[in-house]
């Protein structure tokens, strides 16, 4: 047969995975690429970024200023690391001592006054200032050119955070540029996450299909290229042959319904990350870097608090603006309170950084943790206390993919409310992360007119590798 209609066996092939969904941007379709060889190992480096949602305070977190005047400095004390004269939060209790592990970074600051979530997210998700609206995020440019060799997605988002909020960019699932190929693949929600009993994450992406029925199939298309005559595209017979069998790895293999049973992992180590949202999905996070995929964010929701001060939390538990928006005490354990969200983030960043070192894994992933910015030195003091959006300073932390921890990088000034020394700008972050994953800084993509695109304007952090 000629032209665009398919041969018998064509359409053979094709019914062969029916069983699998390819609408899905990124996760089937892109891993089909038939260019691309089935098989391989992990990606060489990879990337979870945890992303703040709502702009956590560098104040009370990462930057406390213990001799600022009384309404700047917080409750919160400093409290001593592993590393000498490198302090952060006493709720940090399980990060305190693997400070040798990771690096802070306290002189990000936006470039203009960006205090909306909306542009400051898609700002620092691009890794560029003043970044267009088809900029793709750093994600969607690593799975461009760095496309993992297994059968897993390069580029997932773990906690969907909703889109076109006023929280969220609107540009967060389109791929920019690139196209929706190199989208993140989403997987959970508020109502479907790992720390629920009844999670099925591997039911979002694959329809069902049964192992001896593509068995069956297996052997019934190995049959049929037995028989066949030679006419026909050699070519052909190999693109739909590797489709065939990524199609069969996805659904039975290690990259595909096992790497979301969480199940498999053991009791202690389940409850070592913590039996909430971010504790589960920075678990899942790691199975996936294991299973080859190359960027994964991941939402920094804690799950709501049981003490209701500030009512249930919307993803972005980090927008701790506190009694003047109807959000409780910013410093108290409810859902928008630092008391309740920190020490969930302490012992789940913890965990993985923990559980990256100890499989050997935690030089080939960078852990990225940040917000789209800091919040104000001042506490409001209307109501109950909390502080508003501030993108002239906030903080970071880097860890793993050749950082050197044990640095603190960049500072504020007295009261935490300017970069100081060494300032950090979006693109610097998005540079340095191209930089530890091997990225080329020189590598164009798209144009604006004739003029190639670059990835990065930055300059990468190289003061913190090792």
């Amino acid at each position: 047969m000629t032209g665009t209609l398919l041969s018998r066996r064509q359409m053979l092939h094709a019914g062969a995975i029916g069983g699998v969904n390819l609408a899905l941007p990124g996760l089937v379709t892109a891993r089909m690429d038939p260019t691309r060889r089935a098989g391989g190992g992990a990606a060489e480096k990879s990337c979870i970024l945890v992303w703040l949602c709502g702009g956590p305070s560098h104040l009370d977190t990462w930057d406390l200023k213990p001799d600022a005047p009384e309404g700047i400095r917080g409750p919160y004390k400093p409290a001593a690391t592993s590393v000498p004269g490198m302090r952060i939060s006493e709720l940090h209790t399980r990060m305190a001592p693997l400070a040798k592990h990771f690096a802070v970074i306290r002189s990000m600051m936006h470039v203009g006054n960006i205090s909306n979530h909306f542009d400051a997210m898609h700002h620092c998700l691009t890794g560029q200032a003043g970044a267009p609206n088809d900029a793709p995020y750093i994600g969607s440019v690593l799975s461009h050119v760095r496309p993992n060799q297994k059968n897993v997605a390069s580029y997932f988002w773990l906690m969907n955070p909703g889109r076109a909020s006023v929280f969220i960019s609107a540009y967060i699932g389109t791929g920019g540029f690139l196209g929706l190929r190199h989208a993140p693949v989403f997987i959970g929600d508020q109502n479907n996450h790992p720390a629920m009993p009844t999670y099925r994450g591997s039911d979002e992406l694959f329809a069902p299909a049964d192992t001896p029925r593509l068995e069956g199939r297996q052997q019934l298309l190995a049959g049929l290229e037995a028989n066949t005559n030679s006419g026909g595209s050699i070519r052909l017979k190999q693109e739909w042959g590797d489709l065939h069998r990524r199609a069969c790895d996805l659904v039975t293999g290690p990259g595909g319904r096992q790497v979301f049973e969480l199940h498999r992992e053991p009791d202690r180590l389940r409850d070592r990350y913590g039996r909430h949202p971010l504790g589960q999905n920075l678990l899942l996070a790691r199975r996936l870097v294991e299973a080859g995929a190359g960027c994964v964010n991941v939402s920094g929701w804690v799950g709501p608090s049981p003490d209701r001060d500030g009512g249930a939390s919307g993803i972005s538990s980090w927008d701790m603006h506190g009694g003047h928006m109807g959000m409780g005490n910013a410093f108290g354990t409810g859902s928008y309170g630092m008391s309740w969200c920190l020490p969930r983030l302490d012992e789940a960043l913890a965990s993985l950084i923990t559980d990256l070192h100890d499989r050997g894994l935690l030089e080939r992933t960078l852990v990225v943790v940040v917000g789209e910015f800091g919040r104000s030195p001042k506490i409001q003091t209307q109501g109950q206390p909390g502080r508003v959006h501030w993108p002239d300073c906030f903080s970071a932390i880097l860890a793993g993919g050749g950082i050197a921890g044990g640095a603190v990088y960049g500072e504020s000034d007295k009261h935490g409310a300017y970069v100081k020394d060494r300032p950090v700008r979006p693109q610097d972050l998005g540079a340095t992360i191209y930089h530890a994953l091997g990225v080329s800084l020189d590598t164009r993509l798209g144009r604006d007119g004739d003029v190639p695109r670059p990835i990065t304007t930055g300059e990468p952090i190289k003061e913190l590798f090792g």
